[in-house]
């Protein structure tokens, strides 16, 4: 058994994932200006937060090491085309989510599937923590 500080091999994403969950809020504020992936990526942001509270783990881990790694770039001010050029400045984003979309589609489907059948047997809606 590893200790925290210690990632088991194959895990040096952990920080990664740990930061998603930290900054969700800023990266909620930027999704809405990729508009075509808006839902997708809010469904990857979700992923993340269930895997890192351990409510679902059914996702491989390579699979939620490149979703926190797509949505970290999104975060990124400084990557390929900086945020603030107009009409080029979200296209790389939106490059990399499409990238990663279909990448992990499979078992973002699957995810979603579990969300769903979450919401029927819940007494409330499910909530994001």
């Amino acid at each position: 058994m590893s200790s925290p500080a210690t990632p088991e091999p194959g895990r040096d994403h952990e920080p990664s994932i740990a930061k998603v969950t930290q900054r969700a809020k800023d990266i909620e504020g930027k999704l809405p200006k990729l508009k075509q992936f808006y839902q997708q990526a809010k469904l990857m942001l979700s992923l993340v937060r269930d895997y890192a509270a351990g409510r679902y783990r059914e996702t491989p881990y390579w699979a939620i090491a490149a979703v926190a790694l797509a949505l970290l770039y999104v975060l990124n001010p400084a990557d390929l085309f900086p945020d603030f050029i107009p009409g080029l400045g979200y296209l790389d984003d939106a490059a990399v989510i499409a990238f990663c979309l279909k990448l992990v589609e499979k078992d973002l489907e699957k995810y979603q599937q579990w969300r769903a059948a979450r919401c029927k047997t819940a007494s409330g809606p499910v909530i994001d923590v």
